[in-house]
């Protein structure tokens, strides 16, 4: 029989993971971005071999879209854009567990929490991006070409922008004074935001393998 847990994160909570993504961004200024996005891929690497509970799996998937994001050659985001998912990734190179992740079923709860709140303070950079795959995957396949090999093409620069301009809006619009901030005031409070998806299955991205996530 399933069971339905839901958590009630208050201020102080989400105080203390903003507090954690700017301890991990701080431990992590020392590396390059290639370093961040590979210690995220070792998180993904080892939490699929523990074959985590599905609510852990779909939560994980959005770590492979920052990291796919940040991979990405089409999709060439700018200095910014790329500090604003390193530091979500950041957390996965020298996040504090307040779980082990050995734990069985229980061990990667406090990841997911951290996930959710990272990817509702990124919703429309992951919204942009999703859009972005799938509007690459659909025209690659009308030009007869592989999307893993598209790279920089002249076809997808304007559908880029548009989408970065539109992800710029937004973002400019809920106005967050930098990564983190918006934990309990923005994406991570009681915003009236649903849980954030990935969209995993919308085209072909960089990044780790993906999980199966079917109950």
């Amino acid at each position: 029989m399933p069971l339905t847990i839901n958590l009630d994160l208050s201020d102080q909570d989400l105080q203390h993971f903003a507090g954690v993504v700017e301890s991990a961004k701080q431990a992590s200024a020392g590396l390059s971005d290639a370093q961040v996005v590979d210690a995220a891929t070792d998180l993904l690497s080892k939490a699929q071999q523990s074959n985590p509970p599905a609510f852990v799996k779909e939560r994980l998937e959005l770590v492979g879209t920052l990291v796919a994001m940040m991979r990405d050659e089409g999709w060439a985001l700018g200095d910014e854009d790329r500090s604003n998912v390193r530091s979500a990734l950041s957390y996965f190179a020298h996040g504090a567990d307040v779980i082990p992740d050995n734990v069985p079923v229980l061990g990667f709860v406090d990841d997911a929490i951290m996930i959710e709140l990272c990817a509702r303070e990124l919703q429309h950079e992951i919204e942009a991006y999703n859009d972005f795959v799938e509007y690459r995957q659909r025209e690659a396949e009308r030009r007869k070409l592989d999307p893993a090999a598209v790279g920089r093409a002249d076809w997808l620069d304007s559908r880029r922008e548009e989408l970065q301009d539109r992800m710029h809006k937004r973002r400019n619009r809920d106005f967050r004074g930098g990564f983190g901030s918006g934990f309990g005031t923005g994406y991570g409070g009681s915003s009236g935001y649903g849980p954030v998806r990935s969209y995993a299955d919308a085209g072909w991205r960089p990044g780790p393998p993906r999980f199966s996530v079917g109950r």
